[in-house]
């Protein structure tokens, strides 16, 4: 629990200050995807039937300034939407790896939230919901196109 805590504010960083500007950042948020990525795995959670107060969102565009300013060499990138259609080449996408850092981060945020103001139970089981439906293609996304990037 206390890796997944301390690994979503190392994440947050990078969107909660503007000048965020740690040696090495671009490795140090590599390095973090790849723990919060693991750590979906290791995480087990019981549901809790309480009914809590539904998260306020973070404001998105403040989040988002903030990766830009941290990162003002990501960008747009080419993706294909169908990877299993080896056939189609005209199926390419188009992704951004600051909406992609900006989403992950707003995701954890909420992940600690919940388990600071709710319950740990609530706050794993929303880290189990978002993680496979959100959270983990931006995570992928955003590995390879910092992997592609630096090449």
């Amino acid at each position: 629990m206390k890796d997944l805590i301390l690994t979503i504010d190392e994440i947050a960083k990078f969107g909660l200050y503007p000048n965020f500007s740690p040696t090495d950042k671009e490795k140090l948020l590599e390095k973090n995807l790849v723990k919060i990525y693991s750590l979906y795995f290791e995480i087990e959670y019981k549901f809790d039937e309480t009914d809590y107060p539904e998260f306020v969102e973070n404001e998105y565009s403040e989040i988002r300034k903030n990766v830009t300013n941290n990162f003002p060499d990501f960008g747009l990138y080419k993706t294909r939407l169908d990877i299993k259609n080896i056939n189609d080449s005209s199926d390419n996408g188009m992704g951004d790896a600051i909406d992609d850092l900006t989403d992950v981060i707003l995701d954890l945020l909420e992940v600690k939230w919940r388990l600071k103001h709710n319950s740990l139970a609530d706050g794993l089981w929303y880290f189990h919901l978002i993680f496979p439906s959100h959270t983990q293609q931006h995570i992928l996304d955003l590995l390879i196109y910092m992997k592609q990037k630096n090449e």
